[in-house]
């Protein structure tokens, strides 16, 4: 666009004072073959303003969840606490209805990978780990981020596995920084992961978000470092590997076709970030 013209990202500046140098930089890195985003995987700045709203309500029904778990209650209870605490804040679940999904909450414990759906009989017991995966909508914008719970007295073994998995997350995070790589993160996040003796789920990744549930990029947590596409002020998109004991394999029950199980019955966890790419790292929206 034109340099004196108002810069297309919403800041009010000029384009030669506010993104001319950071497209510039893009097309450097294109003209050398990288995968750079294109301008509509960037969120302009009244678009980041909205997404934050939507991002802190999101961490605060996590805050809810974090307040009321507890041994011997429901995972359907915790769909309840979610849906309740998100609509009287003026919000909607984003996974309610969605693509089928019946539940506004993602509940996976132990064994489950992801996608675990609320079910009333499915009681939180001393020892359990569990994933809780809240995604909100306010006012037409999208957040998403994750949290493990220990449920009681977990097992050494279970809380290293949670340990390690947060590591990795915060690993991920400080390569998460502009003209780094997408798989920056990635090498990070698995290369600690399997120094300590476990494996990250390789077809199952993050993604872009906030104008949508799910965007561009999709997020490998498996890539090789210097791989995927670059990273640019104003993306936003998830960091939330999934961390398993054994194995890296999975399947989907057949029964529901969203809950994901390891394949080997071991334990599995999973962080979850909402990130936002700025000029100088990252800044953490949800989480």
């Amino acid at each position: 666009m034109e340099r004196n013209k108002l810069c297309w990202c919403g800041s009010g500046k000029k384009y030669k004072k506010c993104h001319l140098a950071i497209d510039n930089e893009i097309a450097r890195h294109a003209d050398q073959g990288e995968i750079v985003p294109t301008r509509d995987i960037l969120k302009s700045i009244p678009q980041i303003e909205q997404i934050r709203k939507s991002a802190d309500l999101n961490t605060a029904v996590l805050d809810h969840v974090a307040a009321h778990i507890r041994p011997g209650m429901n995972t359907e209870e915790i769909d309840r606490l979610v849906y309740d605490f998100t609509v009287s804040h003026g919000g909607i679940p984003a996974p309610l209805n969605y693509q089928g999904f019946p539940k506004s909450v993602c509940t996976s414990v132990n064994n489950e990978v992801c996608h675990g759906i609320p079910d009333e009989n499915i009681i939180l017991e001393d020892g359990d780990i569990v994933n809780v995966d809240v995604s909100t909508i306010l006012n037409g914008y999208y957040a998403d981020a994750s949290r493990m719970f220990l449920i009681g007295n977990v097992s050494k073994r279970a809380r290293r596995l949670v340990d390690v998995t947060a590591e990795c997350v915060e690993l991920g995070l400080a390569q998460a920084k502009p003209w780094n790589h997408l798989g920056d993160i990635a090498d990070a996040i698995n290369t600690h992961a399997q120094a300590n003796g476990y494996s990250v789920v390789e077809e199952i990744g993050g993604h872009g978000v906030g104008l949508a549930f799910h965007e561009e990029p999709w997020v490998s947590y498996v890539a090789p470092k210097g791989s995927e596409m670059l990273l640019v002020p104003g993306m936003i998109f998830t960091i939330e590997p999934m961390v398993n004991e054994g194995g890296p394999d999975f399947f989907i029950d057949e029964d529901n076709g969203w809950t994901v199980y390891t394949e080997d019955d071991g334990l599995s966890a999973q962080v979850e970030y909402m990130v936002l790419i700025t000029e100088d790292g990252a800044e953490v929206l949800s989480k």
